[in-house]
């Protein structure tokens, strides 16, 4: 039985610079820390980077993860700023959420849902 969201992992061609993105973008520094595998505890749930290795390589593969925010648009600012391109823009979707994703510097399509019926837990 699926109990709910756990792990989203992206792979990336270099570590060390997915690992120095991410904790700007979280604000943390990993809790496991590994050449095969870095975690991040991001509000209960985990990000997880991982090498590229045979044909698994980083990059948009079909799936989404959206983390939850408070303010989209200023999350989006705030992920360009540190480097992430433009995927798509902030939109509003109805019942007080709003959608937008970004790539990150190694091609992962990386997203933020703002759902004030659900607001996010500091």
């Amino acid at each position: 039985m699926i109990q709910g969201l756990r792990t989203a992992a992206y792979h990336v061609p270099d570590m060390a610079k997915a690992k120095a993105w991410y904790s700007s973008v979280l604000g943390m520094q990993p809790y496991f820390d590994q050449p095969f595998y870095a975690g991040f505890d991001v509000g209960g749930y985990e990000l997880g980077l991982q090498p590229e290795q045979g044909d698994t390589r980083a990059g948009i593969g079909g799936v989404v993860v959206y983390w939850g925010v408070a303010d989209a648009c200023a999350c989006l600012r705030r992920l360009l700023e540190l480097g992430a391109k433009a995927h798509r823009d902030v939109m509003d979707v109805g019942g007080g959420i709003k959608v937008a994703t970004v790539l990150d510097p190694f091609g992962n399509v990386f997203g933020i849902i703002e759902n004030q019926t659900f607001a996010v837990k500091s």
